[in-house]
């Protein structure tokens, strides 16, 4: 795999706000100068948005897990295809707003299907490409589904209709990836007032990257 460019993914919970943190980083990672491609899981390119309608319709109660999982995993692959891995390649800095670990997460833990099969399906869509830098925002479940149901109320999806016991496992099994792989991720408090959050992640960039985002 030719990989020339840089590749950041953000994760966290639903409610962690990592999309907003993202938006708000925009103009410091702009000023590096670096070719940015920004993007998100599930979609990115028409295919994946279409599979992400599908995932996240509320209609779409008949969706077992098995099933989420392998949308999600084919999303992830179409994207790969037609917009990070020619971004990369390019030289761009990529960076994808969910990635690999949100199916650990969410599929693996979430609904207890288990790190083994969810890692072997990314491991077979991505051939083992990896992010070299993993932003995780971390919140208390109760904080961040008071969030969600607070600012979101119009775009609820089915993900965030799902018990709250399923929320705290997601939490344990981000918890679970970012100790098994340290060096890869960066673990943001996301509890905290929303410049602060950004302050951190800008730092975090700055100190993996330095050459690069030397602003």
């Amino acid at each position: 795999m030719n990989k020339n460019g840089i590749f950041i993914s953000l994760e966290g919970p639903d409610g962690a706000g990592k999309t907003t943190v993202l938006n708000r980083i925009l103009p410091f990672l702009e000023a590096s100068g670096q070719e940015l491609e920004i993007t998100r899981e599930p979609g990115g390119v028409r295919v994946a948005e279409e599979i992400r309608e599908i995932i996240l319709s509320t209609e779409n109660t008949d969706i077992d897990s098995k099933t989420e999982l392998m949308l999600f995993v084919a999303a992830r692959r179409v994207h790969l295809q037609v917009k990070v891995l020619p971004a990369l390649e390019a030289g761009k800095v990529v960076l994808v707003d969910r990635f690999i670990d949100s199916s650990v997460a969410y599929q693996g833990y979430g609904r207890a299907l288990g790190r083994q099969a969810v890692d072997w399906l990314n491991e077979f869509a991505t051939d083992g490409l990896k992010p070299d830098l993993t932003l995780y925002f971390d919140i208390d479940t109760d904080v961040a589904l008071e969030r969600v149901m607070k600012n979101r109320q119009d775009e609820i999806n089915r993900l965030d209709l799902e018990k709250e016991e399923m929320h705290r496992k997601v939490r344990q099994g981000y918890l679970e990836i970012v100790k098994n792989e340290a060096e890869r991720f960066v673990q943001i408090d996301a509890s905290q007032d929303l410049e602060s959050v950004v302050e951190d992640t800008i730092k975090a960039i700055k100190e993996r990257f330095p050459n690069e985002f030397a602003n």
